[in-house]
C-alpha cells in the first residue's frame, strides 16, 4: 500500500438503527465514540444515512459547523429556524452553516420511498458566524471531479463553504472510467455505491473510504457504475 494511504472499510464503521433511520458513521457520532477516530484533516462527520417513508429528524440544534448534504436516492426536505426551507434530491449540491446557532429538521415526506443521502460535516474558519442556508442543483454528473462546496480559493463550486482549506469534489463513473485524487495535504475518498480499484492499494466499494495523507494524486478505476464523494483539505482540525 503506497505511503499515507489508509482503507477504512464499510463494515468498521459504528451503525445507529431505529424503527426508521440506519446511520452508519465514518468518524465518532453521537453514542459512538472512539478517541482515535474522532476526524480527519476538517472533515469531522461522514454520516452515510437511510431514511424510512414518512420519517425522519425531528426539529435539533446545530452550532459552528458547515454541513453538506448529498442526496443519492430520493428526497429529503429541509426546515430550519432560519426560516429555509428545501427539497434536496440527486444532483442538488446543500449546504447549511449552523453558525452562531440554528434548529432545524429534515424529513423523507414520501409514503413509500425511502431516502438515501450522505451528511458531511466540516469546521468552518471563523465561530459564531450568521446562520446560512445555501441550495445549487449540479445536474448530471460524470467521470471528472465536480467542485459540489468549496471556500478553497479558485474553487468555482456549486456552493460555497465558510472553510478556506476546504472543498467537496463527486463524481459518477462508468465501468472503466479512470480519475486522479486531487494533490492536498489530506484527501478523504468515500465510495457510497459501486466499486473502484485505488492505484497500488487495492479495492474499495460500497461504504468503504480512503485516507490519503502528504500524497500526489492517486487513480481511481471504476470496476462498475460508481458514485464518488472526495474532499479535499488544506489544513487539518487545530492547525
Amino acid at each position: 500500500m503506497p505511503a499515507h494511504c489508509e482503507i477504512r472499510r464499510a463494515a468498521d464503521r459504528a451503525v445507529t438503527t431505529t424503527p426508521w433511520l440506519t446511520s452508519r458513521h465514518s468518524f465518532s457520532f453521537g453514542d459512538h465514540y472512539d478517541p482515535q477516530n474522532t476526524h480527519f484533516g476538517l472533515l469531522v462527520v461522514n454520516n452515510d444515512d437511510l431514511v424510512a417513508p414518512a420519517s425522519g429528524f425531528d426539529t435539533h440544534p446545530h452550532r459552528d459547523m458547515e454541513i453538506v448534504t448529498w442526496v443519492l436516492d430520493g428526497e429529503l426536505t429541509h426546515r430550519d429556524s432560519a426560516g429555509n426551507r428545501g427539497v434536496i434530491y440527486p444532483g442538488l449540491a446543500q449546504r447549511m452553516s449552523a453558525g452562531n446557532g440554528i434548529l432545524h429538521s429534515e424529513k423523507n415526506d414520501s409514503a413509500t420511498r425511502p431516502v438515501h443521502f450522505v451528511q458531511m460535516w466540516v469546521v468552518p474558519d471563523e465561530t459564531a458566524i450568521s446562520p446560512g442556508y445555501q441550495q445549487h442543483e449540479i445536474g448530471q454528473m460524470g467521470a471528472e471531479l465536480v467542485p459540489i462546496a468549496a471556500g478553497l480559493p479558485g474553487c468555482d463550486a456549486a456552493i460555497f463553504l465558510h472553510n478556506r482549506s476546504a472543498a467537496l469534489h463527486g463524481a459518477r463513473l462508468r465501468p472503466g472510467d479512470s480519475i486522479s485524487t486531487p494533490t492536498a495535504p489530506f484527501v478523504h475518498v468515500y465510495v457510497p455505491r459501486g466499486r473502484l480499484t485505488v492505484e497500488g492499494a487495492g479495492e474499495i466499494a460500497d461504504g468503504d473510504a480512503v485516507r490519503l495523507t502528504e500524497t500526489d494524486g492517486l487513480r481511481l478505476t471504476a470496476g462498475q457504475a460508481t458514485d464518488l464523494l472526495v474532499w479535499e483539505m488544506h489544513a487539518k482540525l487545530g492547525g
